[in-house]
């Protein structure tokens, strides 16, 4: 499992694009890891599933609404990744008004999930191998601090928690 003081691992995250600009078409665009992070602070968190009860009433909407106590805190972007594809979370974005504030990036295949230690087995539900509940906070790509949830918990992957680990890192 990844920790603190490890580097991102290298691989691709894909986010849709609703306007185009800057390099990126409109619809999923792929990122590499190494180069998104390099040079910046990012607020990451992970949950198991776009639309999810916890991960749509809670998880989400307290990044939305801190977008601006992040950047206030040095954190130049927030992400939100999950295993779905980047059609349904740009579509989930779109429901949760995270336009300008998260990063909805899609680990479609789980392979950054894996990659990272950070997996849950939810086969049993119907919905395969996700992502675990966590959050982290990146800077050029090293992993600052990292917050994994219990099994069906959401106690320290909030915003609130990675925001005051943001604001004594600054």
């Amino acid at each position: 499992m990844i920790k603190i003081g490890d580097k991102l691992p290298a691989g691709t995250l894909q986010e849709y694009v609703e306007v185009e600009g800057n390099g990126c078409s409109i619809g999923p665009n792929s990122f590499e890891i190494p180069k998104l992070t390099a040079g910046k602070t990012i607020a990451l968190f992970a949950l198991p599933g776009a639309y999810t009860p916890t991960c749509s009433a809670q998880h989400v909407p307290g990044y939305v609404q801190h977008a601006a106590d992040f950047k206030a805190a040095g954190v130049d972007e927030i992400w939100c990744v999950s295993v779905n594809d980047a059609f349904v979370m740009g579509a989930w974005g779109r429901d949760q008004k995270t336009a300008d504030k998260v990063r909805m990036m899609a680990d479609g295949s789980a392979a950054f999930a894996q990659a990272t230690g950070l997996t849950l087995d939810l086969t049993a539900r119907g919905m395969g191998l996700r992502s675990a509940r966590y959050s982290m906070l990146v800077k050029d790509g090293v992993v600052k601090t990292l917050n994994v949830e219990g099994p069906g918990k959401f106690e320290v992957s909030d915003a609130a928690t990675l925001l005051a680990q943001a604001k004594a890192l600054a």
